[in-house]
C-alpha cells in the first residue's frame, strides 16, 4: 500500500518538519510505502523516501495542476496531507482517500496563535468577526480570512490527526466532526548523546520571534537573579536584536548540535507567547533530563510532569521562580514521552486502514 504525504516543503528546520520526517522514517518496514511530494525544499533535510517536487504546491491561491499528473502516476492508496496552506490543495485531496495531520494553530487561528492583541488567552472560536481586531491591516486580514474559511471548509471533509487534545478541542469548536479529529502525539526524536558545547546556561530553544516568547524568556531570567546565562538556540527575525544586546545566539540547530547543546543547559526556558498546539523541544529536553520551565497553556499541560516549574500565563515573576527553582533540582532521569514511536505508528496504521 503506497501513502502520499503531501506537504508546502521538504525542511528540517521546524518541529512540524522533523515530525513529518519521523513519520516517513518510522512507516518504513510496516508494510506501506511512502512517497513525499513538495513545494519547494530549502536543502536541510533529506528525506527516506522518494521526493517528488511539484511546482505552485507551496503557493497559496492557484491550483497546483501537477499533483493530478503526480497521483496519476503513482496512484497512491492513501494521501496524506500535512502543512498546506493552500485551499485548493486540501479539495484536491478531499476527491480522493486522504487525511490530513493538522500542525499547528492556522485552521484555528490564523493570527496570533489564541492569545488576543492585547497578550491574553483566547477562547473565542474563529470568526472573522470576532478576530478583526487582532489585525492591524484589513487588506491582509481579509485575505487571510478568507483562506482561513476556505481551508476549514475543505477540511472538514478529511479526516483529521491533531498532536493535542487541546488541537482537538479548538477543532470541535470551529464545527469539525469530533468522530474525524485523532489525537496522536507527536514522535520525540532520539538524539545521539553528546558532550556539552560549553559551559552551562539556561536555554531558549526555537525560531526567534516575538510569538514564541523571547521577551518573556529574557524578563524571566532576568526575575530570576540566576547568574547563568540565557542562550538562545534557532534563528528568525530577532536574532539580530538579541545579539546587539549581548546574548549568545547559536543560530539553527541540527540533531547533532542540538544534543550539544542541550547537554548544557541547567534548564530549558518554554514560555510561547502563543498557546503551543504541543512544543516537541520540550518532550526533547526532558528526555534528557533537563528540567523545562513553562506556562499552563495550549497543549504543554498534556506532556509536561507540572508541578513548581509548570506556572500560568503571563505571570513572569512566577516564571523566574520557577527558573530559580529548576536549577535547585537534581538530574532527573529520563522523562517518558506520551507514547512510543512503535506505539504511535501502530496507531497511524490503524487510521489510514480506516480511511483506506
Amino acid at each position: 500500500m503506497l501513502v502520499l504525504h503531501v506537504n508546502d516543503r521538504l525542511s528540517a528546520r521546524g518541529g512540524a518538519d522533523l515530525h513529518l520526517l519521523a513519520a516517513l522514517d518510522h512507516l518504513q518496514g510496516t508494510g506501506y510505502e511512502v512517497a513525499l511530494a513538495v513545494g519547494e525544499e530549502d536543502g536541510s533535510a533529506c528525506a527516506p523516501c522518494p521526493v517528488h517536487v511539484v511546482p505552485g504546491l507551496a503557493a497559496r491561491d492557484t491550483e497546483p495542476t501537477g499533483l493530478d499528473e503526480l497521483w496519476q502516476r503513482l496512484r497512491p492508496d492513501i494521501v496524506h496531507l500535512h502543512n498546506t496552506m493552500n485551499p485548493e490543495v486540501i479539495r484536491w485531496a478531499g476527491g480522493r482517500s486522504a487525511l490530513m495531520t493538522i500542525h499547528d494553530h492556522r485552521l484555528f487561528c490564523p493570527g496570533r496563535g489564541k492569545v488576543t492583541a492585547n497578550h491574553h488567552l483566547c477562547t473565542t472560536p474563529w470568526s472573522p468577526e470576532v478576530c478583526s481586531p487582532c489585525f492591524d491591516d484589513d487588506v491582509y486580514f481579509a485575505r487571510i480570512a478568507r483562506t482561513t474559511s476556505e481551508r476549514q471548509a475543505a477540511a472538514r471533509l478529511l479526516p483529521a490527526i491533531v498532536l493535542s487534545e487541546y488541537m482537538r478541542q479548538e477543532l470541535l469548536a470551529v464545527r469539525f466532526d469530533p468522530a474525524m479529529v485523532h489525537v496522536l502525539p507527536a514522535f520525540v526524536h532520539d538524539l545521539p548523546p553528546q558532550p556539552p558545547d560549553g559551559p552551562p546556561c539556561v536555554l531558549f530553544c526555537g525560531r526567534l520571534v516575538a510569538a514564541k516568547g523571547i521577551d518573556e524568556a529574557i524578563a524571566a531570567w532576568r526575575a530570576s537573579g540566576i547568574d547563568l546565562p540565557l542562550v538562545f538556540a534557532g534563528t528568525g527575525s530577532a536574532r539580530n536584536r538579541l545579539e546587539k544586546a549581548g546574548f549568545e545566539v547559536l543560530g539553527w540547530q541540527g540533531r547533532t548540535r542540538l544534543a550539544a547543546t542541550l547537554a548544557r543547559a541547567r534548564a530549558l526556558l518554554f514560555p510561547p507567547r502563543w498557546q503551543e498546539p504541543f512544543g516537541i523541544v520540550g518532550l526533547e529536553a526532558l528526555a534528557l533530563g533537563i528540567p523545562v520551565v513553562a506556562w499552563r497553556s495550549g497543549g504543554i499541560e498534556e506532556w509536561h510532569p507540572g508541578g513548581e516549574l509548570l506556572v500560568e500565563y503571563g505571570n513572569i515573576e512566577a516564571l523566574g521562580q520557577a527558573l530559580r527553582a529548576a536549577l535547585t533540582m537534581p538530574a532527573k532521569s529520563v522523562y517518558a514521552a506520551p507514547i512510543t514511536p512503535q506505539e504511535r505508528t501502530a496507531r497511524l496504521i490503524d487510521i489510514y486502514q480506516g480511511v483506506a
